[in-house]
C-alpha cells in the first residue's frame, strides 16, 4: 500500500496544504528522538522537493538542537476527514533564525504570528504515502489561538528572558543556537 515518490505531486501539494496539523520528527544521533505537533497557518510547500515552517516559541525548542547534530527530519501529515491517507516528507532540514540575514525572506512567506523564533527550510529527498485506515476520524473545530494570546502578552522582554530559560538546551542539553534577540 505504500508508495515511494520522488517528490511531492501537484496532489500531494494540494493535500498538504488543506490540513490543519502535522506531526515533525528529529533525532540527533544520542539521546531522545522528538515528535511534535504543528498547527496554525505555518507550514509552505514551495516546490516538488522543499517546504518550510515557522516555528513560535515554545516549551522547548528539539527540533533546532537536534538539527544541529544531525539535519535528519520527517513531517508527516495524516487525514483525520475524507480518504484515508498518511504522507511523509523525508529529508535534510535546516534552521533559520530570527535575526539571521536571509530572516525576513522567510518570514515574509507566512502571516505574522507573535512569538516567532525559526523557520525551518526542509529538503525533501523522498516522500511517502500510505493508507491511513487506521487513523480515525475527527472534525476540525478551530484553531487555537492560546499560543499566540500567550506570546503577545509576555511582550520581547518576557519572549527573550522565557527564550533563555526553556530554548537555549534540549532536554539532554544539547545547544540550539537560538539567539535571543526577540523582535516580536
Amino acid at each position: 500500500m505504500a508508495k515511494q515518490l520522488p517528490g511531492i505531486s501537484d496532489h500531494l501539494r494540494a493535500f498538504i496544504e488543506a490540513q490543519h496539523l502535522f506531526f515533525v520528527g528529529t533525532a540527533a544521533p544520542d539521546g531522545r528522538v522528538n515528535v511534535s505537533p504543528k498547527g496554525m497557518d505555518s507550514l509552505r510547500v514551495l516546490g516538488p522537493n522543499r517546504v518550510a515552517w515557522l516555528n513560535v516559541t515554545g516549551s522547548g525548542n528539539e527540533t533546532a538542537a537536534h538539527l544541529l547534530r544531525s539535519a535528519r527530519m520527517t513531517l508527516m501529515f495524516c487525514t483525520l476527514q475524507g480518504p484515508p491517507l498518511i504522507l511523509r516528507l523525508y529529508g535534510q532540514a535546516r534552521a533559520v533564525h530570527a535575526g539571521d540575514p536571509e530572516w525576513a525572506r522567510w518570514e515574509a512567506l507566512f502571516p505574522p504570528l507573535p512569538g516567532a523564533r525559526q523557520v525551518f527550510v526542509l529538503d525533501v529527498d523522498l516522500v511517502q504515502t500510505s493508507c491511513g485506515m487506521a487513523v480515525p476520524l475527527m472534525d476540525f473545530v478551530a484553531d487555537r489561538g492560546d499560543l499566540n494570546r500567550w506570546a503577545e502578552a509576555q511582550g520581547p522582554g518576557g519572549l527573550r528572558e522565557y527564550r533563555e530559560r526553556k530554548n537555549l538546551r534540549s532536554i539532554d542539553g544539547f545547544p540550539t543556537d537560538l539567539p535571543l534577540t526577540v523582535d516580536t
